[in-house]
């Protein structure tokens, strides 16, 4: 599931994305001006922008370089089809640029691929004072360093990657553990608690009744 910001003035296409956006089991937001877009995403970090070119207040091509540090996917969606209008949108760094009039089936498939892209190239999480270094396998609180086991990490990236979302014990057992470990549920049981004292997460990994666990963070 991600979170899926959708900056549109035609309000019709707007819930049309949103729905869509909602049936693939994401959540979604929708503004109509340009000058609400960067306090938005502050406040919220939306895991993908869908953005209009031609708004009210800034245009998307004004706020593509405002944007682009944060390191937000954006999908330009836009009447604007001349050539020269695409090589700009992706050279401000769009990562897909689709013309008006679409099909939503079309534009649902282009989210999917970016989501999934960035997920793989995602280095690093910071929540707070915790960092983590999915490359460098490192982990800081209040920047000084935190020793984990190989368990606990490969624990920790799991319900990094699937935020918000609530895993069954038997699931963080599959992807965690392997298929071919027999051990008992209890076993996570005991490695989240261990996370949760060493990364002082107790408010963060929740536990989900009679489920499992989630960790909730923004996306």
């Amino acid at each position: 599931m991600a979170f899926i910001l959708i900056v549109e003035d035609e309000v019709a296409i707007g819930e049309l994305v949103a729905i869509h956006a909602r049936i693939a089991g994401h959540k979604a937001s929708i503004l109509h001006n340009g000058n609400e877009v960067m306090g938005f995403i502050e406040k919220t970090r939306p895991d993908l922008i869908v953005l209009d070119v031609m708004l009210p207040g800034q245009d998307g091509f004004s706020l593509m370089p405002q944007i682009a540090p944060t390191g937000i996917p954006v999908i330009f969606l836009t009447a604007k089809d001349r050539l020269d209008d695409r090589i700009l949108g992706l050279k401000l760094g769009a990562d897909d640029y689709v013309v008006k009039p679409f099909a939503v089936t079309e534009l649902a498939m282009r989210i999917e691929t970016v989501l999934r892209r960035c997920k793989a190239n995602a280095k690093t999480f910071a929540l707070g004072s915790l960092e983590v270094n999915f490359d460098e396998r490192a982990v800081t609180l209040d920047g000084l360093a935190v020793e984990l086991t190989a368990r606990e990490f490969e624990l920790l990236k799991i319900l990094i990657d699937n935020r918000n979302i609530a895993l069954s014990r038997d699931k963080l057992l599959e992807l965690a553990w392997g298929f071919d470990y027999m051990g008992e549920t209890r076993t996570v049981d005991v490695h989240i608690q261990r996370l949760r004292k060493k990364l002082n997460m107790e408010s963060i990994i929740k536990t989900v009744y009679k489920l499992g666990y989630r960790l909730e963070a923004p996306r």
